[in-house]
């Protein structure tokens, strides 16, 4: 006769086994290995070109990042097309845990108002966690006839047309945040697009352009060197990267909250078990001093969150920006 010992662990084996077999019908990724992941190196596809904001960040998390999950988390950069192609190529990997997203406010938000057709929906991904963001400034060249803010706002609105501003191209967080801010002062600038952000900023230091939009990153080394002047940030209040700089809504200009923003994604479908792990090393990352301190030197905000505050997020922001979108008659094509 068999002890209770024995017997409890035969229905233990009993019941594992049955539960493992109903995940294997149902068709769950969890029987297929999700308790052992990752077992092998991980793919992050960035949609942007190496060296950029969004490359900087990636390569500066992954080691960290890998290092908590026993893994090597590899960049793969895939540019082109508004990060359209790279986001496209995260869309169709297997759901798996093995392929992850640098997704921003172009991939998530933006793509499916300014396009008609995009071979992959954001609806496509499961977020994993807010990462960082680059504040937006506008940047006028230092022998511009602009003081201040307060005196740059009224000088445009005083001449419609007369000026025109550079963005790194149509689209862009820095075109849609020029085109909020004209929208809520009710002024008129002529919008210069660029083919991304190094050509923009090398026209504003020349002086070819008098104003512009640029990101922390593009802008903090050429405002230290003194070839470029920051009138003010695009968010409801000062950053600490740049104290003596205000924000519009010093000025009186309400709502004008923009960032070039990263979040983490990974394929729908991806076990739940994987992305709460992935979730909680993302945020223990970048909570690590020294790295956080490296990204803010970059000129990013670290901002970490959670999948469902990230969702919340990407659902205000859809809101927002595709109303802005219709109403302004913005197009990529």
């Amino acid at each position: 006769m068999p002890s209770r010992t024995t017997e409890a662990s035969r229905r233990s084996l009993l019941i594992t086994a049955s539960l493992g077999a109903t995940a294997t019908a149902l068709g769950w990724p969890f029987a297929a290995g999700a308790q052992t992941w990752p077992a092998r190196p991980i793919r992050w596809v960035v949609a942007y070109p190496a060296g950029g904001g969004s490359d900087f960040l990636a390569r500066q998390l992954a080691p960290v990042l890998g290092k908590a999950l026993g893994q090597t988390l590899v960049i793969d950069n895939k540019p082109g097309a508004a990060g359209i192609i790279g986001t496209d190529n995260a869309a169709k990997s297997a759901p798996d845990g093995y392929t992850v997203l640098t997704g921003d406010n172009g991939a998530m938000v933006f793509n499916s108002a300014l396009y008609k057709k995009l071979p992959y929906s954001p609806a496509d991904f499961a977020p994993v966690g807010f990462m960082a963001r680059f504040p937006l400034l506008l940047v006028v060249h230092p022998d511009a006839a602009f003081s201040s803010a307060k005196q740059w706002l009224e000088t445009v609105k005083a001449r419609p047309g007369k000026y025109s501003y550079a963005s790194p191209g149509i689209g862009s967080p820095h075109h849609l945040a020029m085109e909020l801010l004209k929208d809520r002062t009710h002024a008129y600038i002529v919008h210069v697009p660029y083919r991304g952000t190094a050509f923009s900023t090398q026209d504003l230091i020349a002086g070819v352009v008098p104003m512009g939009i640029l990101d922390t990153a593009a802008a903090l080394p050429h405002l230290r060197a003194g070839k470029l002047k920051a009138l003010a940030v695009l968010a409801p209040r000062r950053i600490a990267a740049l104290p003596d700089v205000p924000s519009f809504e010093e000025l009186g200009v309400a709502g004008i909250d923009v960032s070039a923003w990263q979040g983490l994604f990974v394929p729908k479908g991806t076990p739940e078990p994987i992305v709460s792990r992935l979730g909680a090393e993302l945020a223990k990352a970048l909570g690590q001093p020294d790295l956080k301190a490296r990204l803010e030197d970059f000129g990013l905000e670290v901002a970490p969150s959670d999948a469902a505050t990230l969702a919340r997020f990407l659902q205000a922001e859809t809101q927002k920006w595709h109303a802005l979108i219709r109403s302004r008659g913005i197009s990529a094509e």
